[in-house]
């Protein structure tokens, strides 16, 4: 076959479940994760399906992203997207790679998401997880999907280093310094009541709906603080400590200001200020089961029903690099489970997309799977100080994961103890 075949839903439906046959969703990854973007009846992709969003093509070599997934030439193949016509660029593309098994399906709004008999899947939480226009809507005053219209601030968080934000922002957004919430000492989230202080002095209660997002500038190891040029995965950190805290309705815009420049919307550099509140709401923090200590930590490592889940670079893992100017031990805890970062301290490449959007999840839960992460055990996930860790969880969590935490002294905490033990080299 060296043309496109069109499917029925009926057939499409014979085919689900078919080793050799794999279903690619051209949509973007807001909509695969399980937003309406189309006034569809029901949000999410069709059960088993990969995410390779057609406007990637624009960017990146999507075949190799393809190959990625797995998903060869020997494979049949069916593409579906919001419209025939991004059907077709993706599976033209593909054809002339040497993909000849291609199939087209064109119902998906009409007659897929319209039925609730047809398999779908979503993400658990993907609300918390928005998108660029949705984060339009709230600057330009009106409610977006899913929100309540209550009180909602937007944050563009950073590490001491506010020309990320004077240098351009979305309209309308303040600024937060994540050492506002966390300990240039211990690197550990602040105390309960320097969080209720730093949450009112940013105009934030226990009810505002709170939006996230942060700047990718190349983070560089050499750097003074390598954090600073590392904006998203800071603003991540922010809304673990938010949620712990006891902020009800935290949002992170997925991809950070990337994804709001890629959409081409209005930036600003105006610096606009947080309005302060006297009262945050409730006594923090509400979710202290989000949040493991050392002696935690060390329970967690006798349970079976338990795992630290070490979310570092290999390394790290094994003793090459401290990862962090400011660490001087190298090492790893011992009986942690290894969930490779990506490249060093500062990135999260195996978690995220090449746009920074956050990885398509069933791939996350399959690689945690593998290594016995499972969503039937407590897990506390670390790093070296809590960043990469937060973002971790930040994934689990959004996955519905019932017990998830994180451990937040991570390796810097745990190595300044000399009676605690630790390993190096690669495991046996």
């Amino acid at each position: 076959m060296t043309k496109l075949v069109e499917l029925s839903t009926n057939e499409l439906e014979k085919l689900l479940g078919n080793k050799d046959t794999k279903i690619i969703d051209v949509r973007s990854v807001d909509a695969y994760n399980g937003w309406k973007l189309k006034n569809e009846t029901l949000g999410g992709h069709i059960k088993d399906a990969k995410n390779v969003p057609v406007n990637w093509t624009n960017y990146i070599d999507c075949v190799a992203v393809v190959r990625s997934k797995h998903i060869l030439p020997e494979h049949k193949l069916i593409i579906y997207g919001y419209t025939p016509e991004q059907s077709r660029i993706m599976a033209n593309l593909l054809l002339k790679a040497g993909y000849n098994h291609i199939f087209i399906y064109d119902h998906f709004i009409e007659e897929w998401a319209g039925n609730p008999e047809l398999p779908m899947e979503k993400l658990a939480r993907y609300r918390q997880l928005v998108y660029p226009e949705w984060v339009k809507t709230i600057v330009e005053g009106g409610i977006p999907p899913e929100h309540s219209g209550g009180k909602t601030i937007i944050c563009h968080a950073h590490y001491r280093n506010r020309d990320a934000y004077l240098s351009g922002h979305i309209p309308g957004a303040i600024d937060i310094n994540t050492l506002a919430l966390e300990d240039p000492q211990t690197w550990n989230r602040r105390s309960p009541e320097e969080l209720e202080e730093a949450l009112k002095q940013h105009g934030i209660t226990a009810d505002t709906t709170v939006v996230l997002y942060g700047k990718y500038m190349e983070p560089d190891n050499a750097d003074e603080f390598p954090g600073a040029a590392a904006g998203h995965i800071g603003a991540i950190r922010c809304a673990f400590i938010m949620m712990y805290a006891g902020v009800k309705d935290v949002r992170v815009l997925n991809g950070g200001f990337q994804s709001w420049q890629d959409a081409g919307f209005q930036i600003t550099t105006d610096d606009s200020a947080g309005k302060p509140v006297s009262d945050f709401g409730a006594n923090i923090p509400v979710h202290p089961e989000f949040a493991v200590d050392i002696p935690g930590a060390k329970e967690m490592l006798k349970s079976k029903e338990a795992e630290l889940v070490c979310v570092r670079s290999w390394p790290e893992y094994i003793g090459k690099v401290s990862g962090y100017n400011y660490i001087k031990k190298t090492g790893r805890i011992p009986g942690a489970i290894f969930s490779n970062c990506g490249a060093d301290a500062y990135h999260m490449g195996n978690y995220r997309n090449f746009d920074h959007t956050t990885r398509e999840y069933p791939e996350i839960a399959e690689i945690w799977e593998a290594s016995g992460i499972t969503p039937a055990k407590h897990l506390a996930f670390y790093c070296g100080t809590g960043w990469r860790g937060s973002e971790a969880f930040f994934n689990a969590w959004l996955m519905g994961w019932p017990r998830v935490s994180v451990f937040d002294g991570g390796w810097f905490e745990w190595s300044t103890d000399p009676n605690n033990p630790y390993e190096t080299g690669v495991p046996k």
